[in-house]
């Protein structure tokens, strides 16, 4: 019989016998560490030539509190105790008030009348089975007997369980012969080949030990990026194609930026706390005090209320990527026609759903061009949904505060029998542009990166990329 043996199973072997022996006497017999005689015991099971036996029990100790009432009695029986004597509720300390009066009078030893505290049954404080547990584990000697008490004590934070493992190990009839048969002395075997010994040419006399390189292991999974992340790269790539510039912001951003200069009111409902995340940082305004004035006219005028440094100060966490646009509008004044785009988080207080997150990927994209129109608009965002593979998709009518005409791009969702909305498009409104760089039109959009890709890997719930299962993500390979 040739088995290829570790050296520490060729250790731990010798020293089993047929009857079940702990792993730790079995260690100390054999010489070795507990947690090399466990990893010989779990190759040698594998091999037949051991059999383990796994077993648990619960162990209990007392916490602090339950420390602190072995001396002086548990709550309900100091209450008893005191009762007894004739004692008033105001009396009583904060513990026999608010633990121990609900547990005497559960019990039936005591019973409240006109403020004071009665005994009902004053026997009743010399055998009691939950003080009788608790002193048990004081002592080490938590039975079975007090089980209901012992239970009653870890309820009340008293005391608490710990689950102890205990591994047994036998040798097999397979293992007796291998045994039997003598085990070539590995004392002198070397598993590694370090620098030393193969400079001076020492490999060559060693003993070395034997592999099985026969044998089938499993396939190491390769480290990769996650598909949400590939798709990203993707879709900058897919820009940087089309001619356009990469734009970059903080995810924490001013209300000014982020609503403000997108000519979003003050008293929209999207800037309550039920729709936005609040930082408490207070952001400046940006330091041009001809821009700021401009945005405020632009509001004083289109939405007839008085404009709020105070409320376009706040700091949020940006709820669309669109407040990075605002940023590069206002830079592009005097640089002529512009192309950006930009991808990153963008924070919503939603419920989530199969198609939506409070915390998800938006991409953006601005055209800065007198000569634009919103055929130039529709033929870019047909031609970047077609590179992604999306051939089918519409655009339908709608309204934001920042864009007129304004319209959502949709695609349809086959696994929904259904349109799925990939986000939204429009020509920036001149109380936008004009405000920030005296231009227009500006055409922009802002559209989901999470969505299009349920649709590459036939994902029916957008939450699906964000569970961290390790399986699913290593059999679901990006297709990027």
């Amino acid at each position: 019989m040739e088995l290829n043996l570790h050296q520490l199973e060729k250790k731990l072997l010798p020293a089993l016998s047929g009857k079940e022996t702990g792993l730790k006497d079995a260690a100390l017999k054999a010489g070795m560490g507990i947690d090399e005689a466990n990893r010989a015991a779990a190759w040698l099971e594998e091999k037949g030539l051991a059999k383990i036996t796994r077993e648990s029990h619960a162990s209990y100790s007392l916490t602090e509190e339950g420390r602190k009432y072995l001396e002086a009695g548990l709550p309900e029986q100091q209450v008893l105790a005191k009762a007894e004597k004739g004692v008033k509720i105001s009396d009583l300390s904060p513990a026999e008030k608010n633990i121990g009066i609900s547990w005497a009078k559960k019990l039936g030893w005591v019973a409240i009348e006109q403020g004071m505290v009665k005994a009902q049954s004053p026997h009743a404080k010399s055998e009691y089975p939950v003080f009788n547990a608790l002193k048990s584990i004081a002592a080490g000697k938590a039975a079975s007997a007090h089980e209901e008490s012992i239970a009653t004590l870890v309820s009340r934070g008293l005391a608490q369980k710990a689950e102890q493992k205990d591994m047994r190990v036998s040798i097999t009839e397979k293992g007796e012969k291998l045994a039997k048969a003598g085990i070539p002395d590995s004392q002198d075997e070397i598993n590694i080949l370090d620098r030393n010994t193969i400079v001076t040419g020492a490999w060559k006399t060693l003993p070395m030990r034997k592999y099985d390189i026969s044998q089938e292991v499993e396939a190491e999974p390769v480290g990769k990026r996650h598909m949400v992340m590939a798709f990203r790269e993707r879709i900058r790539s897919i820009f940087a194609q089309m001619g356009f510039e990469e734009m970059e912001g903080s995810i924490v951003e001013s209300s000014f930026w982020n609503f403000d200069a997108l000519f979003q009111p003050q008293d929209h409902p999207a800037r309550e706390l039920a729709d936005t995340f609040y930082v408490d940082l207070k952001s400046d305004l940006p330091n041009d005090a001809k821009l700021v004035k401009a945005v405020a006219k632009s509001h004083e005028q289109g939405w007839k209320y008085e404009w709020s440094e105070k409320e376009a100060a706040k700091g949020v966490l940006r709820t669309h990527t669109t407040a990075v646009s605002a940023r590069y509008i206002a830079k592009s004044a005097h640089l002529g026609k512009k192309k950006y785009f930009c991808s990153g988080k963008v924070f919503r207080k939603e419920a989530t759903d199969y198609k939506h997150l409070a915390e998800f990927f938006q991409v953006e994209g601005i055209v800065i061009d007198e000569d634009a129109t919103i055929s130039d608009l529709l033929g870019i965002l047909t031609e970047f949904y077609a590179k992604i593979g999306f051939d089918n998709i519409r655009f339908r009518p709608s309204f934001f505060p920042y864009t007129e005409p304004s319209f959502e791009i949709e695609v349809f969702f086959k696994e929904r029998n259904a349109w799925l909305e990939l986000g939204g498009a429009g020509i920036m409104r001149p109380e936008v542009s004009i405000p920030l760089c005296g231009r227009y039109p500006v055409l922009a959009w802002g559209v989901s990166l999470e969505r299009p890709l349920m649709l590459l890997h036939d994902v029916k719930d957008i939450r699906t990329f964000y569970q961290n299962n390790v399986g699913w993500l290593r059999k679901n390979r990006s297709k990027a």
